[in-house]
């Protein structure tokens, strides 16, 4: 089949994906992936859904090191039957370096780029008093980045590189993934209606 639709692509993620905290994770890395697609004068839909379903299977086979269901393996194989769009199945393996599949495109690199750093953002904008991502700044994510402490399964080395292989300076990169997420900050949970919950707001940090 050609490219889903977003409702495609979403309700086929609400059937694989129960975790609100993985579900806001994949919202945050499509709409990173479509502010991405739009700079660089791409397909905005098939980068978007790309970033959506990226982590399809994760809850269900969260074992990387599982060599036939273990992600994204199992959901691989589903985007083949489902005859996904090549670009989509590459980018998607791209973004697992353990399988060892080499990023050629755009949308490949840009896809490891900001998968991790939206988890970060996403953390910093929880441990705000206020809930709110409008009130997270570049300088603020900056000064979580050193603190190694924090969010500490997130490999900023890891990040700096592939925001390097993508080819944009690191503040400029945290900075547009940054705009991008406050612009769906409602539907992540992170437009002040948490203030006064717990640090994290009740939720997880999703990592792969």
């Amino acid at each position: 089949m050609p490219l889903p639709t977003r409702d495609q692509a979403w309700n086929l993620l609400c059937q694989w994906v129960q975790s609100d905290s993985l579900r806001k994770h994949m919202l945050a890395v499509e709409a990173a992936m479509r502010a991405y697609a739009r700079k660089y004068g791409e397909d905005e839909a098939l980068w978007g859904i790309t970033g959506l379903v990226h982590d399809l299977d994760f809850e269900r086979f969260p074992d990387m090191n599982d060599p036939v269901h273990g992600h994204p393996r199992s959901s691989l194989r589903l985007f083949r039957e489902l005859d996904y769009p090549p670009a989509l199945i590459q980018a998607v393996e791209g973004h697992a370096p353990y399988l060892g599949i080499a990023r050629v495109s755009p949308m490949d690199r840009a896809l490891v780029a900001v998968d991790e750093l939206t988890g970060l953002i996403m953390a910093v904008g929880y441990v705000r008093p206020s809930k709110n991502l409008a009130d997270v700044t570049v300088k603020s994510v900056r000064k979580k980045w050193k603190d190694r402490a924090f969010a500490a399964a997130i490999d900023r080395a890891e990040i700096e590189a592939f925001t390097a292989e993508l080819g944009e300076p690191l503040d400029e990169h945290i900075g547009f993934v940054l705009a991008a997420l406050q612009g769906i900050a409602g539907e992540l949970g992170l437009d002040g209606r948490l203030a006064g919950d717990g640090a994290m707001g009740g939720h997880e940090i999703k990592m792969t």
